[in-house]
């Protein structure tokens, strides 16, 4: 393949063949291509695009460039559930067991976090003794057993998306569409999935800021799935202040338990029982969102969400104690109020600031090599909307090093907009797009 042809090709706004989209990414997984051409191709779809049937084509490459998660084996439709990421996002933690507890299978594959706190793998780590690296052959037995595994990702799943974001990540090719959903559907097709739930976030913490990106974004990925045989639906939710309390590993752990055990309401549940209802409902377990909704409720007020999550910490070697016993979850030396400096109302969050606060005292991580603290975090006791008097609580931090407190005490309170008026409350849930949405 004469890759300076293809470049051009592209260039001039024309299509790529399926057998030069499978040869560039087979050429490139080998070494090769050199990366200035790939560099120089990437930026020409940047500014041509590519059309339904190529990015589906470079979806499937992506998939074929490495491992694939065969499961046959578990009876069913296989749902799998992906958000485009967030913060004090711990759905999958909720509705993983939940979806479980109603007799669906969930194999999930889940990632670590860069920046904010950590991701699923991690916060799942800070139950004692939890492994999430379990081979393919005991995480397939686990789901036979008691129909739930959560696991890291394998190391040769989907290698071409890994090469080609890293340089994506250095040459400002990031943020095309095409690019983004190839890439997150790619590794959901590989792991094995009939049918994808996608949660895409939109708003200040958010990689989409606007409806308008998210709604895009949606589309793409709905339009992959359904172009490559897949039952597709994806959820935009609001990620303008953050979906949780708890912000840090083991404080979202807890709050995610505490869900499950109805002891707490809000968003958080919500957004979960709403994308559990659709995971219900794409793999024809039930007949309605409603039906869904109610089954996942039933399970929460039965206990046995909780249950199945204690029995997928036992079996991945962790204490189930954690369920009822909160003290064994990673405790930080010291816990701080962050107190309202004036009457009011807060009027909006800037969820990414809040995040970055908790990443200011160890929660999350700037580089892959940084280690987490699981202890710290904040947790918030107000949302947008509340009413806040002067000294009141707005938020406790947990801290174990005192070395960046001040700044991400400023950084929490640069976040917050503090108003005279109530202000106007925005739906935690902004839409909904199918395959039937797509012609």
């Amino acid at each position: 393949m004469n890759m300076v042809e293809l470049i051009i090709k592209k260039r001039e706004g024309k299509e790529l063949s399926q057998q030069e989209i499978e040869k560039f990414i087979q050429q490139y997984i080998k070494d090769e291509i050199e990366d200035y051409q790939v560099s120089a191709l990437l930026m020409a779809i940047c500014f041509q695009g590519l059309n339904q049937r190529e990015t589906a084509d470079l979806t499937m490459a992506m998939v074929n460039s490495g491992d694939q998660m065969n499961l046959e084996m578990i009876p069913g439709v296989k749902v799998d559930k992906h958000s485009t990421g967030g913060v004090a996002d711990t759905t999958t933690l909720i509705l993983a067991p939940l979806v479980a507890s109603c007799g669906v299978p969930v194999m999930k594959m889940s990632g670590r976090g860069l920046g904010f706190t950590g991701g699923t793998l991690d916060k799942l780590e800070a139950i004692p003794g939890f492994n999430p690296y379990q081979s393919m052959e005991k995480a397939i037995q686990n789901v036979q057993d008691i129909g739930i595994a959560i696991i890291g990702q394998t190391h040769n799943m989907v290698p071409a998306d890994k090469k080609l974001y890293a340089l994506r990540d250095v040459t400002g090719t990031v943020d095309q569409l095409s690019l983004i959903a190839s890439s997150i559907m790619s590794k959901k097709i590989a792991s094995g999935a009939d049918g994808i739930v996608l949660d895409v976030k939109v708003g200040s913490g958010a990689f989409m800021n606007t409806e308008e990106q998210a709604f895009a974004l949606a589309k793409e990925m709905v339009q992959i799935g359904k172009n490559v045989g897949r039952k597709t639906v994806a959820i935009i939710t609001d990620m303008n202040q953050p979906l949780g309390m708890a912000v840090g590993n083991a404080l979202e752990v807890k709050e995610a338990i505490q869900v499950l055990r109805g002891e707490v309401e809000g968003p958080l549940k919500e957004v979960s029982l709403l994308l559990g209802s659709h995971m219900l409902h794409i793999g024809g377990y039930v007949s309605s969102l409603e039906e869904g909704k109610q089954k996942l409720e039933e399970n929460i007020q039965n206990g046995k969400g909780a249950l199945k999550l204690a029995d997928l910490i036992r079996l991945q070697g962790g204490d189930e104690r954690v369920i009822t016993d909160y003290t064994l979850l990673p405790q930080s030396k010291e816990i701080i109020p962050f107190l309202a400096q004036q009457d009011g109302y807060i009027s909006s969050m800037k969820a990414q600031e809040i995040g970055k606060s908790s990443m200011l005292l160890g929660a999350g991580r700037m580089t892959m090599e940084d280690i987490i603290d699981p202890a710290v975090g904040l947790v918030m006791k107000k949302r947008v909307g509340d009413p806040i008097r002067k000294g009141e609580v707005i938020a406790e931090f947990y801290v174990n090093k005192k070395e960046h407190i001040k700044e991400a005490m400023s950084v929490f309170e640069r976040a917050l907009h503090i108003q005279k008026e109530a202000p106007p409350l925005s739906p935690y849930i902004h839409g909904m797009v199918t395959g039937e949405d797509i012609k």
